[in-house]
Order: C-alpha cells, then sequence, then structure tokens
C-alpha cells in the first residue's frame, strides 16, 4: 500500500514528476545520457516510413499539390498526437482495471518520457561531434571524414581535417535550434503535443521539403510550417549563443550579437543563418567556406568576424559542444521561471 502512495505521490496527477518542467528537464537528461539509438521502431524512423507511406497513397489518388501537402500534415500530426495519447489513456485504465491506479499512472508516465526524450536530439549530436574532433586530434582524416559524412550532407572525399571540423562546427550550431532549442519551445510551450507537433513538420520538411519539380508544390506546406515553427527558436538562440558568450571567458558576446545581426541573411533560409553566425561570432572564428555537393561548388561565402582566423581545431569543436550545452542550460533556465507556475507536462 505504501509503495502504491509513494508512486501516486511522484508520477501521480498532481506529483512532482508529472510538472511540466521536471518532466522536460528528464526528457532532455535521459537524452544527454543515453543518446538516440538506432533500432526500427524509434519514433523518428517510423514517422519517417509513415510519411513515405502515406505520401505514396495521397499521390496515387491524385493529391500531388499543396492541398495534398496539407493532407499529408494533417494526417501525420493527427497520427502521432492520436497514438500518444491513446496509448497514455490505454496504459492508464489498464492499471484501474487491475486495481493499481497507481502503476497505470507510472507506466503512461514512462512512456509519455520515453516520447519525449526520442525526440530530442542534443546528446547524438554532441556524440557525432566528439567523434570527429576525436578523429582529426589521432591523425586519422578517413575517420574524420566518415564521421563528417554523419552529420552533414555536403561532399567529404576532398575535406581535410580544418573543413571536416568546422563542419562539425556549423552543423552543431545549425542543429541546436531545430534539433534542441526548438523542440524544447514547443514541448515547453504545448507540451509533449506540441513537441510531437513539430517533429511532425520538421520530419516533413526534410523528406518532402525540396525545390524541385515532384516536391515544390506537394512539400511547401511542410517548409513552410518548419520555417514558422523554427521562426522565433532561431532568433531565441541567437540571444542565449550571445547571453552564455558573454558570461563565460574565452567567448565574444558583442561579437556573437553583431556578426549574427550583419550576417545572418547570407545563409539560405530565415531560420538557418541565426544561430551558425552567432556561434561563429561567438568562437571568433570564420566558418563555411568552400563547400562542395554532388561534385558542385555551392558555397565560397565565409562567416564570422572578418579578422577572425579560419576555424577547424579540434579546440573549435569542443568549444561549440560547450556552447550548445551552455545555450540549452539557459534556455531550460528561461523555461522553469516560465512554467513556475505550472501545468501537466
Amino acid at each position: 500500500m505504501e509503495v502504491r502512495v509513494g508512486i501516486i505521490g511522484l508520477f501521480g496527477p498532481d506529483g512532482p514528476l508529472r510538472g511540466p518542467f521536471p518532466f522536460i528537464a528528464i526528457c532532455l537528461a535521459l537524452d544527454i545520457v543515453l543518446g538516440d539509438p538506432q533500432y526500427r521502431l524509434h519514433p523518428i524512423r517510423v514517422m519517417g516510413k509513415a510519411l513515405a507511406s502515406a505520401e505514396s497513397r495521397l499521390r496515387w489518388f491524385g493529391l500531388d499539390g499543396r492541398f495534398g501537402g496539407f493532407l499529408l500534415f494533417l494526417s501525420l500530426a493527427a497520427g502521432f498526437d492520436g497514438a500518444g495519447w491513446a496509448v497514455s489513456f490505454a496504459l492508464r485504465k489498464a492499471g484501474e482495471a487491475a486495481g493499481a491506479p497507481a502503476y497505470g499512472w507510472a507506466m503512461d508516465w514512462i512512456w509519455r518520457a520515453y516520447l519525449g526524450y526520442s525526440l530530442l536530439a542534443l546528446g547524438d549530436l554532441i556524440r557525432h561531434g566528439k567523434r570527429i574532433a576525436v578523429a582529426t586530434r589521432r591523425g586519422d582524416l578517413a575517420a574524420s571524414r566518415a564521421a563528417t559524412a554523419m552529420l552533414v550532407g555536403r561532399d567529404v572525399d576532398s575535406m581535410d581535417f580544418a573543413a571536416c571540423n568546422r563542419a562539425a562546427v556549423e552543423s552543431l550550431a545549425e542543429s541546436l535550434c531545430d534539433g534542441v532549442i526548438a523542440p524544447l519551445f514547443w514541448f515547453a510551450l504545448l507540451g509533449l503535443p506540441g513537441l510531437i507537433l513539430f517533429k511532425v513538420a520538421s520530419t516533413m520538411d526534410s523528406m518532402v521539403g525540396y525545390k524541385d519539380e515532384r516536391y515544390l508544390r506537394f512539400g511547401w506546406f511542410g517548409a513552410r510550417l518548419d520555417d514558422v515553427m523554427n521562426w522565433i527558436p532561431a532568433r531565441l538562440c541567437l540571444g542565449l549563443i550571445a547571453l552564455f558568450a558573454c558570461l563565460v571567458p574565452g567567448y565574444s558576446g558583442r561579437k556573437a550579437w553583431t556578426v549574427a545581426i550583419g550576417q545572418h541573411a547570407l545563409l539560405p533560409g530565415p531560420n538557418k543563418g541565426w544561430s551558425e553566425t552567432a556561434a561563429a561570432g561567438a568562437l571568433d572564428i570564420r566558418l563555411a567556406g568552400p563547400i562542395r555537393k554532388h561534385g558542385i561548388l555551392v558555397n565560397e561565402i565565409w562567416i564570422g568576424p572578418g579578422d577572425a582566423p579560419e576555424g577547424g581545431a579540434p579546440r573549435d569543436v569542443t568549444r561549440m559542444i560547450t556552447l550548445a550545452y551552455g545555450a540549452t542550460a539557459l534556455f531550460m533556465g528561461l523555461a522553469w521561471i516560465c512554467l513556475r507556475s505550472g501545468r501537466p507536462g
């Protein structure tokens, strides 16, 4: 009996672990500790397969324009948010039917925490970045290129150690927004349904948000929704990066701010440039430079302070990892302030 009372005290409707901030913090901690193991039924893999299946069905019915893309979003959002709620409801009801509602609440909490942690990406990003830095430190160019290829879509065969490290910093900076701060923002604002909604938009953008003949119209809604849902978090990232850089020696908050304000538009899209240029300024290095995709030179622009050295040392990756942790910690502090009143997680 005491065990049940204790479980209800922790996981019940009014328990401390069901508050919004503790729930988000535990999901983030699980992501950092456990990373993102690859397995067939990972929620993001399931989402990707569901998207591909829904796309083929919509196209079969001739719904291959913007309306079809909108229906794709509705089906995925309703399906995954609905499935998440249905499993939670079933677990609680199963506990009640078995005469142990406390265990039903506990299993519901574990299920929701599993979903929340699976849809965050900080731990996996940090591990990828560390692999590149470690490979370059030991002088293994093949391993460095292979690790870089797991993070970016550019050609890696001609990249030297410096280019691999720059790619790691750039990818960590970009993904700090769309893989960490943005999902945490929607998690804090709308709870787990908001996080799932964001990941649906993000998955649609990565799978159908292309500007080619096949996806220009069909992928339009997913791409625009992803832009909209990243708009505030991208600019919030600038503030978080600049604030961290002001507080920690060895970083430049002033340059993070001025470089981002002046150079964010150099990168494609309304959101991508904010965190990358802010990171270049905070680290006081230049990033990007020559980038090739499929043998074609797609970028020659450098971002960062004009008088700064080219980035490319393993230390740059390590400092970017510290910056990512710091900006995330600042966001969580902000979330704690905003969520103190509490609501269900």
